[in-house]
């Protein structure tokens, strides 16, 4: 058992080129709903039918292309004590804890196979 807290909320993190519409696909193909859109950070989730469970779009530079991959971003109550606790059972982190100021703080990390997971921590009063 780890010595942080979950909140209960896991989002699948997808690269992709234009935010709109891969709202719209999720909208009017799966029936999914846009839980909320950041356009200035180029950023969007869209429900799932799983509570807890939603899509995170990542908006990508064009030219960079989406690679097609998901991330599981797995949602904790305080990221420096779940980033210190991976740390120190020799977690590799990508860098640094980036935050979005009012937002969210993001760590990723590897598992041995090189796979991403992140943490998040909602900085939105009464998100959870």
């Amino acid at each position: 058992m780890p010595g942080f807290s979950y909140n209960g909320t896991i989002t699948l993190s997808s690269s992709v080129k234009d935010l709109d519409a891969s709202i719209a696909w999720f909208e009017d193909v799966l029936g999914f709903e846009e839980v909320f859109k950041v356009a200035e950070a180029g950023w969007a989730e869209v429900s799932t039918p799983a509570e807890g469970v939603s899509i995170g779009l990542d908006q990508t530079d064009a030219d960079a292309g989406a690679s097609g991959g998901s991330i599981p971003v797995f949602g904790v109550v305080d990221i420096d004590a779940a980033r210190a606790e991976l740390e120190a059972k020799g977690v590799k982190f990508d860098g640094e804890t980036r935050e979005l100021p009012g937002m969210v703080k993001l760590a990723t990390f590897f598992d041995p196979d090189g796979n991403r997971y992140m943490f998040a921590q909602s900085l939105v009063e009464g998100a959870p």
